[in-house]
């Protein structure tokens, strides 16, 4: 009778916050996991439907219930993408600018987050902060400036147009910073000790170490310029020289109620992002982390 009259021992309290503990974190884990799944269905449902439509003659894609394996397999769809019309070249060009553009921005931004975070130079934040304040002018403000320059110097209607706009990049060069500065300065210090040039040392040291900012640029770099359709739209005119986003724009007026040559056209000209980003998924999330380390 004395025992069931006694209080909680010592250790009581402390296992029983400790439990709580436990269900609130448990609780607040499956809460989370239940959202991203929700969030997960609504992005990925529509993609898969997508796909399956292509694979449908247009009598079948809007049956319900939805068969999503479609049985057979329709291929005219793609028939009409690949040989109607230009869809080759287009593809062809959409990736010759989207590889040699990423290539460039890669380098240069690259080398100048170097710059920016290993090198003392006089004024050089401040250099630094006046070349992100260009991200805070719209592009739609500097849209005719841009044009009257590319027409002065007679680039209209090429694709070095779109390289040389796309050459440099103030956000890679604030994400590939950010990377950079976590590397600790004394390797730089003791490269240069053993008469490294700075080159060699970025080259050779800090860009290896920078893998992951590198592979989160190259990833967003690829996906916005392979999406990009101001731009070409712009700056090309010739039939032979249009990206693979104006052509799909035009297949979209051209095959208004085929709505499976459409779909079509959208998964040919989606996969080269999802083979990219599948390849470099694993490095995205920590190279974005790394931008918020140092500052």
């Amino acid at each position: 009778m004395k025992d069931n009259l006694k209080g909680p021992g010592p250790g009581q309290a402390p296992d029983t916050a400790a439990r709580r503990a436990r269900v609130f974190t448990v609780t607040g884990r499956t809460l989370l996991f239940v959202i991203c799944l929700f969030v997960a269905y609504i992005m990925v449902v529509p993609f898969i439907w997508m796909v399956s439509a292509s694979f449908k003659p247009n009598t079948e894609i809007f049956t319900y219930p939805i068969q999503w394996i479609p049985r057979p397999l329709f291929l005219g769809h793609y028939t009409s993408v690949l040989v109607d019309i230009n869809y080759p070249l287009n593809f062809f060009n959409s990736a010759k600018l989207t590889i040699i553009i990423t290539a460039i921005q890669l380098f240069t931004c690259s080398l100048a987050a170097f710059s920016f975070s290993k090198l003392r130079f006089p004024g050089r934040d401040k250099i630094f902060l006046g070349y992100l304040a260009t991200m805070m002018i719209p592009w739609h403000a500097i849209m005719i400036p841009q044009f009257i320059v590319v027409k002065g110097f007679n680039l209209y209607n090429t694709h070095a147009a779109l390289i040389v706009l796309h050459a440099f990049s103030a956000f890679g060069v604030f994400l590939l910073r950010q990377n950079m500065m976590s590397i600790p300065d004394s390797l730089h210090e003791a490269a240069k000790i053993d008469g490294c040039s700075s080159f060699r040392v970025y080259w050779n040291i800090i860009l290896p170490l920078t893998k992951t900012g590198l592979a989160t640029l190259c990833v967003l770099t690829f996906n916005g310029i392979w999406n990009d359709y101001m731009g070409p739209m712009i700056y090309l005119d010739s039939e032979r020289l249009k990206t693979i986003q104006i052509a799909l724009a035009g297949f979209r007026e051209q095959y208004s109620a085929n709505y499976g040559a459409i779909m079509a056209g959208t998964v040919v000209s989606i996969i080269p992002v999802v083979i990219v980003y599948v390849l470099a998924q694993k490095y995205i999330v920590e190279g974005i982390a790394y931008a918020g380390l140092k500052g």
